[in-house]
């Protein structure tokens, strides 16, 4: 990511299909002061009209868990029919933080190993990094995990002396892919997950950017019925990205040294105390004042952002067509995910880190390089191409420099 960045703070003429960025066209900072005082006298009046106490519950040092979760807990129910006890939920500093801390409690000792299917986000490469944990690679397929795979992974980790504790997935328009798991293979991953004992790390950035109409698939979360799933949430894409809140419903049983027992959100929320301390509780108050205006649906909230980002796909695709017919170049193709933020292109050529400062410099287009999302250094004939914050003239000329780009080195 850094890398990104610093290439486009190089070139900040060329247009970016990497950044993963909600649009900032709705950005409105007369919101943010509206959610700020929507969630000031809801508190209030929780208070039993103690504006003071209300006051210190936003601007003093907050409580480790967060201080909206019951309305997260209500958040969840109304979007995503899960049952959640709020104090099973921890707010955190964005949903990487929630990674950081799974992650942290999973790992302990060095035996313990992350599965992930690949490719797949970097920020759980990272995290996995941070608390020496080994990453071990699960396949992906069309349709998500592939859970033979899966279980022949799970299998030789063992037999070498490894203990995989969980799998991350991104069931809904993944990151990078965009690929969506059908109900079907949810609950096929459930039942493998629990043959296998092993956890899933739900992450779930993009479920509510689908096509407008469709049903939505059921969560891996609001289908599991034996706490097997560990549920990651981010406000990022549905509330305010600068907010920098998120959260993890972890609601599993742990049975701690002493024999005493706690959940694994109580273990979260201890290891949190000594890393942030506590999420902002003014950028808490904010997201908040939001659930709150809109009846905890940021599903129904995010109505016209969803509509911008299923126009912008479209146009990407028929733009991709448009200027690659099969005909013309065969060895290009790309996947048609049907929400989400972002779409893989397959090039006749090597696409690497050093390709990409050419595209910047003598194209001025970006892209992200698709070995970021393995975690094995090697550079591939696949891109990720992000849709998400650009404006429609901004896709046609991206795409014409794209297209530039891409025939220079076919």
């Amino acid at each position: 990511m850094n890398f990104l960045n610093e290439v486009a703070q190089h070139y900040p003429d060329a247009i970016s299909f990497a950044a993963g960025r909600p649009y900032e066209g709705f950005f409105d900072l007369d919101a943010v002061h509206r959610h700020l005082e929507t969630y000031r006298a809801h508190l209030a009046a929780e208070c039993g009209g103690d504006t003071q106490r209300a006051l210190c519950t936003i601007l003093q040092y907050g409580r480790t868990k967060g201080i909206i979760h019951e309305l997260v807990a209500r958040h969840l129910a109304v979007d995503e029919g899960i049952t959640a006890d709020p104090e099973s939920i921890v707010v955190t500093v964005g949903c990487q933080e929630a990674v950081y801390l799974t992650l942290r409690a999973l790992r302990v000792t060095d035996r313990d190993a992350l599965l992930a299917v690949v490719p797949s986000y970097v920020g759980a490469h990272g995290a996995a990094q941070l608390v020496d944990m080994p990453l071990l690679p699960v396949k992906d397929t069309p349709h998500g995990v592939d859970v033979a795979d899966l279980a022949a992974v799970v299998r030789d980790a063992r037999a070498a002396g490894l203990r995989p504790r969980a799998l991350y997935v991104i069931p809904d328009f993944a990151n990078p892919s965009g690929v969506s798991m059908s109900r079907e293979a949810r609950e096929e991953l459930l039942r493998v997950a629990a043959e296998l004992d092993i956890l899933l790390l739900e992450d779930n950035p993009y479920g509510f950017f689908g096509a407008e109409g469709e049903p939505a698939v059921p969560t891996l979360k609001s289908l599991d019925r034996d706490r097997r799933v560990v549920y990651l949430g981010s406000f990022a894409k549905t509330g305010i990205p600068g907010a920098r809140v998120g959260y993890v419903l972890a609601d599993q049983r742990v049975v701690l040294p002493d024999g005493g027992g706690s959940t694994l959100a109580d273990q979260l929320a201890k290891i949190k105390s000594m890393l942030t301390v506590n999420t902002s509780p003014i950028a808490q108050a904010v997201i908040g004042g939001k659930l709150l205006e809109n009846g905890f649906s940021l599903r129904s909230a995010n109505t016209a952002e969803r509509r911008v980002y299923q126009a912008n796909l479209r146009q990407v695709l028929d733009g991709l067509a448009r200027r690659f017919p099969a005909h013309e170049v065969p060895r290009i193709t790309w996947n048609t995910p049907t929400g989400g933020f972002f779409l893989v292109m397959s090039l006749p050529f090597e696409a690497g880190d050093d390709l990409l400062e050419v595209s910047a410099r003598e194209h001025g287009v970006l892209w992200t390089p698709m070995h970021h999302f393995y975690g094995d250094g090697r550079t591939r004939r696949t891109i990720r191409l992000s849709f998400s914050h650009l404006r429609p003239e901004e896709i046609e000329a991206g795409l014409d420099r794209l297209a530039g780009f891409v025939r220079a080195h076919a």
